[in-house]
């Protein structure tokens, strides 16, 4: 069956106006192609649709149930065509976001997630909470459109953009001895001898390297005695009074009793957060809408 939409058009307009005339009139042609178009149509299906004579035109049986059909396939089209110009537009569809666990205690990330659900509550938001290394092979095959990680090595595939800096800072428990040093920051020098608790090297990846870089760098050689995987649980041993910990900024958005948090005197330490896509690959409309929503607060200062 060679049916356009045109067809179905043609036929619709003659079946409500139930006259040949006015149903050409209405379409802008001429009644002679109309009528062959019809005609076409109803061979094209085998079946007689419409009964005619040179006063009346009716629907038949068959035209009445084509009649409905061909308003249901035509509304389908219609709806097809709204929702494709919808997802050029980037209303409509799917991002699938890679996160490592610190993201979501970052405000400058979180405000612009709840932005976005608000402005555009038809693209469905996947997050995969990944930790930064775990990212890489997800956004070289496809699985995850963005990735916002910690700056790290990335392959020739992979492009980021800088969104922010983060400041490191020591989190240490009620009455700890460093505290005296709070005002004025703390030298990493200084936690020489004492006991650390860390992010566990397959979770943390990042960070556990930017971390270790640092202490070195300040001649520190640190005494791990514990490690964990998740930053909650970091928090809390530290609490307990286990260790103290060199976390970032974001951490002091997680309020746990008897943690204080000291600042570096060094304002040069912090860790980069990066968002990261496949150079080769075209992001959706949706997740560009993302990037730019979040780059947009970043570079406004909306981060409270």
């Amino acid at each position: 069956m060679a049916i356009e939409l045109r067809h179905l058009r043609y036929f619709i307009a003659v079946a409500e106006e139930l006259h040949f005339g006015r149903a050409a009139e209405r379409l802008n042609i001429s009644q002679p192609p109309l009528s062959q178009q019809i005609q076409s149509l109803e061979n094209s299906i085998n079946a007689r649709l419409l009964e005619r004579n040179n006063r009346n035109v009716s629907l038949t049986p068959a035209g009445n149930m084509f009649l409905k059909e061909a308003y249901l396939i035509l509304a389908q089209v219609d709806a097809a065509a709204t929702k494709a110009a919808r997802m050029q537009k980037g209303e409509l569809g799917e991002i699938s976001i890679g996160f490592t666990s610190t993201i979501p205690f970052m405000n400058k990330v979180t405000l612009s997630l709840r932005q976005f659900r608000e402005r555009y509550p038809e693209v469905a938001i996947h997050m995969h909470q990944m930790n930064t290394k775990q990212q890489i092979a997800p956004l070289l095959t496809g699985r995850i459109d963005v990735g916002i990680m910690r700056n790290t090595q990335l392959p020739d595939n992979l492009e980021y953009r800088l969104l922010f800096r983060e400041p490191f800072m020591l989190a240490v428990y009620d009455g700890h001895p460093l505290l005296e040093y709070a005002p004025r920051g703390i030298n990493l020098e200084m936690l020489s001898g004492y006991p650390m608790v860390f992010f566990e090297r397959e979770v943390g990846t990042a960070l556990y390297d930017e971390i270790i870089t640092l202490l070195a760098q300040a001649g520190v050689t640190p005494m791990i005695s514990q490690e964990a995987g998740e930053a909650m649980t970091i928090l809390g041993l530290v609490s307990a009074g286990l260790g103290v910990s060199v976390v970032t900024e974001s951490f002091t958005r997680m309020k746990v009793d008897g943690v204080q948090y000291i600042p570096l005197a060094d304002n040069h330490s912090y860790s980069e957060v990066w968002l990261v896509n496949h150079k080769n690959r075209p992001i959706s409309a949706a997740a560009d809408r993302l990037i730019n929503l979040l780059i947009s607060n970043i570079l406004n200062g909306k981060n409270k």
